[in-house]
């Protein structure tokens, strides 16, 4: 059912499939696999997705968890995304031409602590 969830944004399950084919879907990519994914998933269930990643071992998918979970990363808007993706061979972004296209905030409903995250930090910065 969690996975349903992610699949209603097209770049995750672009990398949902990919990680199913065992693709190799970069640092940035598995970067934004688990800062999303990790707001749907059980810490095995996303760790089980990142292990599919042909390159990457189940120590190291338990450390990117624990990064991501213990510095409270918030899903990276689309531009980080577009921003990351030109640092990899691995496409994160399959439709970066689509304004619409990776924007997970559009299709996917986060915990209210993530919006207020985000407000917050905006706030902070117009006071600068």
């Amino acid at each position: 059912m969690a996975d349903e969830e992610l699949r209603k944004n097209g770049m995750m399950a672009y990398l949902l499939d990919a990680l199913a084919a065992g693709k190799d879907i970069g640092h940035y990519g598995r970067l934004v696999f688990a800062m999303v994914a990790r707001h749907f998933l059980s810490e095995e269930e996303l760790i089980g997705h990142l292990q599919q990643d042909h390159d990457f071992s189940e120590a190291q998918a338990r450390a990117l968890y624990q990064q991501v979970q213990g510095k409270d990363y918030n899903p990276p808007k689309r531009e980080r995304v577009l921003e990351w993706q030109q640092h990899q061979e691995f496409p994160i972004c399959p439709n970066p031409d689509d304004p619409d296209a990776c924007n997970v905030y559009k299709d996917l409903q986060f915990p209210e602590h993530v919006y207020e995250n985000i407000s917050s930090y905006y706030e902070h910065k117009a006071d600068s």
